[in-house]
């Protein structure tokens, strides 16, 4: 019996690829520095709008220098001393405490309204135009239109003589509820920033979320806490930072309104009269620095508190 034997066919050879060939030298330079040319002009920029100036402040915060004069001479640590000695220009910081708990009224109805307005209702988009549209106007402009808001007989008080309240008060007359008004108008005016952020991180939340949700009976609150307030977490640590830093450097509109009159000072305020009003140019630049130290330190601590954790609901 006849064996045969399977012969296998040679395998192909296929031409091997020749090595792509490595750019010239000048070629390799120029894709380096190629992105440093177009970062160039913004780190220019950067540099001289944001950093020397910065230093430069730092420089004047030991010296006794006025603003004015060209002489100016080092003083070491004298006027932290004084910073920290004087309790009076430690105490402008109390009437921050009326623009912390406001940004918290803040947070809270810029979320309740991101949630309603982020599901299907009616007029949805013309409520959103509504609390966005504060924050367009000029701060200056909000501080002179609550001005005569706020007078004795003016806009507040004939609205609440229309319903049989006393029309004649002077809201900005004492220390608490001038303060206590200029607060609620940095509720009115910041809360479209908030609205805005707390819409967008909702909106980026994938539909079939709510759907499943939706199928397994949830609630618009079981909803609420279980997928949306996970997911807006980054954006909420963010505008805690951001209302902790405006309560701390509160400037427009109590400086527009009252000028710092009657207890309603802030930090910012007293330091821009130490600059340009007293001539103490030395003193209100280390207000600055531990103004800045402050916020830096504030916002360190809640970040250590609540660190920003990746969110994978899916």
């Amino acid at each position: 019996m006849a064996q045969t034997t399977a012969h296998q066919a040679p395998p192909v050879r296929r031409p091997a690829r020749p090595a792509p060939a490595k750019a010239p030298a000048r070629a390799r330079r120029w894709r380096s520095v190629t992105p440093w040319l177009f970062l160039a002009a913004p780190l220019a920029l950067l540099g001289v709008f944001t950093y020397a100036p910065v230093a430069n402040m730092i420089a004047y915060s030991f010296t006794d220098w006025d603003g004015i004069s060209p002489e100016l001479h080092y003083t070491g640590a004298e006027n932290y001393t004084e910073l920290f000695t004087r309790p009076e220009l430690f105490q402008v910081f109390f009437v921050s405490l009326y623009y912390l708990a406001a940004s918290v009224v803040q947070i809270a109805l810029a979320l309740y309204f991101a949630t309603i307005l982020s599901f299907d209702i009616r007029f949805r988009n013309l409520f959103k135009g509504l609390l966005f549209f504060p924050y367009l106007i000029n701060g200056v402009a909000i501080g002179f239109v609550f001005l005569y808001f706020f007078q004795e007989g003016g806009t507040l008080d004939t609205v609440l003589g229309l319903f049989g309240a006393d029309g004649h008060r002077a809201w900005l007359g004492t220390a608490e509820s001038a303060n206590s008004s200029m607060a609620g108008v940095s509720v009115w005016r910041y809360l479209g920033l908030n609205f805005v952020l707390f819409l967008g991180a909702i909106q980026s939340i994938p539909g079939d979320l709510y759907e499943a949700a939706e199928l397994d009976g949830a609630n618009r609150w079981q909803q609420f806490r279980h997928i949306i307030a996970p997911s807006i977490k980054p954006i909420l640590s963010l505008t805690v930072i951001l209302s902790i830093s405006g309560s701390l450097s509160a400037f427009e509109i109590p400086y527009i309104m009252t000028g710092g009159a009657t207890g309603t000072q802030t930090f910012v305020i007293q330091t821009v009269k130490l600059a340009f009003q007293f001539n103490k140019t030395g003193l209100a630049s280390a207000a600055a620095i531990v103004l800045l130290l402050i916020i830096l330190a504030v916002t360190w601590v809640q970040r250590r508190l609540v660190p920003d954790e990746r969110v994978d609901l899916v």
